[in-house]
């Protein structure tokens, strides 16, 4: 790869950004492929073992060589997220501003399809903390749930609304993360077809997006709560010059994340307000290009009038009687229906969830544990791959890789023997992947067919 192989003008645009080296830039484009990293998953400790960590992320790990993780039955167990590491670093940001000994707080990922950063928020927050995930694009809407499903925590709603619509939950979050639609050119090298769609227009049409999105949501940021921005672009008209502009429109600080200088993360500051921005490169740290900066609000744009909170519905304590055996620490949740499915959240969350769904479109709350059928539990795939579930419930069915593959890919599985009946968790390594019922002559597979392993090869 060449100067002349990237799109006009987009390295003459470069020319001035903070710590831009082209000849270097050119070269790692030319020379190296894309790291392969993970993130594992804190909350479900697995045998997966790399000698090669991120450095700004204690769960993050390169990997040698890209495996096919789609046959890799720990991934859809949720041990691991697979994650761009640069974009870890917003892990780095919330472990810098979020103490310890604090309260409670409310997260926002606006944008958060896939779920890459919404599963890296969910490991830094406690379970009195509450994670709301939104996605704009209905259509990126499942994964997103999927991803998060996976990750196994229950204090997580997910919803699918316009960053317009959270302007009226006025001074409800204490962080939103913002990782803004973006001209991409920090994928160049993951993605040599982003260079197709990259253009001068474009850059600005996204940075008149972002300035919107921004504006839309800044309302539902409480006072002294943090934003943190970020895109994947190289471009200062869509970083410090979004900088420069937030901190004209309102009044938010600018918040210095520390770096360890052997990271060869670019520092930066706008040009106007000097706020401070974080760069990574290519041919200075393993990983894609990414922006990111942090800021503190530090005006009152208004709050949540103290409407007395109503029940949404009537409690059925003789079903919730039924339902609560299947959780661990019962007591410590809010159980609700939707339609005939028996969710349980933190019940911490109950006063949120009740506020959320007034102004915001749900479309999942919590853990949705299953249907009643008399006195027994249909259990949901969601329950399965929770961290609440009581797994004394239920029965529970060790696969081998091989098993735990045919299992995932909705087949029939081999060689498997047991004399056992009822509702079992289907296990690989320990770790829950879904759901089979045990007959006396075969087994339901019930892994959920929209997620099922499609491909027919037997073997990772």
């Amino acid at each position: 790869m060449s100067a002349a192989d990237f799109p006009p003008n987009f390295l003459s645009g470069l020319a001035g950004s903070p710590g831009f080296d082209a000849g270097n830039f050119i070269k790692a484009h030319a020379e190296a492929d894309s790291p392969t990293s993970i993130r594992l998953n804190p909350f479900k400790p697995s045998s997966i073992k790399s000698s090669s960590p991120v450095p700004w992320c204690a769960e993050g790990y390169y990997l040698d060589t890209r495996p096919s993780f789609t046959f890799d039955p720990l991934f859809h167990a949720g041990c691991y997220y697979v994650q761009e590491a640069s974009s870890m670093f917003i892990g780095h940001i919330l472990h810098h501003i979020y103490k310890e000994n604090e309260d409670s707080i409310k997260v926002l990922d606006l944008c958060a399809a896939p779920g890459g950063k919404s599963t890296l928020i969910s490991s830094v927050l406690k379970s009195g903390d509450l994670l709301v995930a939104n996605e704009i694009i209905k259509t990126r809407v499942p994964v997103l749930g999927d991803n998060l499903t996976r990750w196994g925590t229950s204090n997580t709603i997910v919803t699918n609304n316009d960053p317009k619509d959270f302007s009226r939950l006025k001074g409800f979050f204490d962080t939103i993360l913002v990782d803004a639609p973006c001209s991409g050119s920090g994928m160049f090298r993951k993605d040599p077809a982003a260079m197709e769609e990259w253009s001068e227009g474009n850059v600005n049409l996204c940075h008149q997006r972002q300035e919107r999105i921004l504006a839309d949501v800044y309302p539902a940021l409480k006072e002294d709560g943090h934003l943190i921005y970020s895109t994947c672009s190289y471009s200062m008209a869509e970083n410090e010059d979004i900088l420069d502009w937030l901190c004209t429109e309102f009044d938010l600080e600018s918040i210095r994340i520390p770096v360890n200088g052997d990271w060869g993360i670019v520092e930066s500051q706008s040009a106007q307000k000097q706020a401070w921005g974080y760069r990574f490169y290519p041919d200075k740290v393993k990983g894609e290009g990414l922006f990111a900066a942090c800021l503190r609000k530090k005006e009152n744009t208004g709050e949540l009038s103290n409407t007395k909170y109503k029940e949404q519905q009537k409690a059925n304590y003789k079903e919730i009687d039924l339902v609560k055996p299947y959780i661990n620490e019962p007591d410590n949740y809010y159980y609700f229906k939707v339609n005939d499915d028996w969710l349980a959240i933190d019940k911490v969350h109950k006063e949120n969830l009740a506020t959320l769904s007034q102004y915001l479109y749900l479309k999942k709350s919590g853990v949705r544990m299953g249907k009643l059928a008399g006195r027994d539990l249909i259990p949901d795939h969601e329950l399965a791959l929770s961290l609440i579930i009581n797994k004394d419930c239920f029965l529970q069915t060790e696969l081998t890789r091989q098993q735990a593959i045919q299992y995932l890919q909705r087949g029939d599985i081999s060689d498997l023997d047991t004399t056992d009946k009822g509702w079992s968790l289907m296990t690989f390594e320990g770790h829950a992947l879904g759901w089979a019922k045990l007959l006396p002559n075969r087994i339901n597979n019930y892994y959920p067919k929209e997620i099922r392993i499609f491909s027919q090869q037997s073997q990772p």
